[in-house]
């Protein structure tokens, strides 16, 4: 059975185009729990806590609940749910999923498929990353879920029906030589040896939402200002303003300087006659990334 494929066609809930990362989060966290403990089953009760926060931190900046990917994901085949009075789930409500003492487990074919082949669970887990979040969010993801780094930075790839979607390589050299090779929000402008560092690509619109890898999409950020776009901390207007999420605190004069003091500012635009980045993809990051309200300048 191939079960990337299986994964790629679960349901998910769909207005507007709205990101809806709360089955894969689920089953990320579950397939942690499965390299350390098995396929023991996981109460709710026990879950809920980490779950929430997973969505808080990866999930689309409203709010949502644990209970609906825990009890939905019922409905792909993967996952089951049990409680004290038998089989199936009591539904997405949090109250009866704690009083009914819902458990849920990976169904059994798949938990079988794993134990057998290790390198399963890192095809599955590389596949969700890939598919649903910017890879500057990968390392951090994989760490609060206890996937294993080591295993998963194996270089194995998934791929559904065997078709690899690449990215383009010289999408990052492009980006980098349009802004000059300096930051779009702070300036930053390292290098080393003739190489430039600390300097990243940015996707606006993130690659596994159908971003592309041209300059109407790219930004040259510092890899700190890399991952807070990325986060949500940060964003952009039409105009090409940065915007600070009023959700972000920072009390120190490192943070008021690299972060707060950005609020207002104009991002640097790419070199006369390059392709600065498309509102369609400002508005994307502005409604599925950037945590709102934004900080006044």
């Amino acid at each position: 059975m191939d079960w990337i494929e299986r994964i790629a066609g679960i349901k998910r809930w769909t207005r507007g185009g709205e990101r809806a990362p709360h089955k894969p989060l689920l089953l990320l966290y579950v397939l942690g729990r499965f390299q350390r403990h098995g396929n023991q089953p996981i109460a709710f009760s026990a879950a809920e806590a980490e779950l929430k926060r997973l969505l808080k931190e990866y999930g689309p900046a409203r709010d949502t609940s644990p209970g609906y990917p825990f009890h939905h994901l019922t409905s792909d085949g993967l996952w089951l749910v049990d409680t004290a009075t038998g089989p199936g789930s009591p539904g997405p409500e949090l109250g009866r999923l704690r009083t009914s003492q819902a458990v849920g487990r990976l169904h059994p074919d798949l938990a079988r498929d794993l134990s057998e082949d290790p390198q399963l669970v890192v095809r599955i887990a590389r596949y969700l990353l890939d598919a649903n979040f910017a890879p500057s969010l990968h390392a951090d993801l994989r760490l609060l879920v206890g996937l294993d780094l080591e295993l998963l930075d194996t270089g194995s790839t998934a791929t559904v029906s065997g078709a690899a979607v690449r990215r383009d390589p010289a999408f990052r050299e492009r980006v980098l030589m349009a802004y000059e090779y300096c930051c779009a929000f702070c300036a930053y402008d390292g290098w080393l040896d003739g190489v430039a560092v600390g300097l990243d690509a940015a996707h606006v619109r993130w690659w596994a939402f159908d971003g592309p890898d041209t300059l109407v999409n790219g930004l040259c950020l510092c890899s700190i200002h890399h991952k807070l776009f990325d986060k949500g901390v940060l964003g952009l207007t039409a105009d090409r303003t940065i915007t600070v999420s009023a959700r972000f605190v920072g009390r120190t004069a490192a943070a008021r300087d690299m972060v707060l003091s950005l609020a207002g500012q104009p991002a640097r635009q790419p070199q006369s006659g390059m392709d600065e980045v498309e509102a369609a993809h400002i508005d994307w990051h502005g409604r599925q990334v950037f945590r709102v309200p934004a900080r006044n300048g």
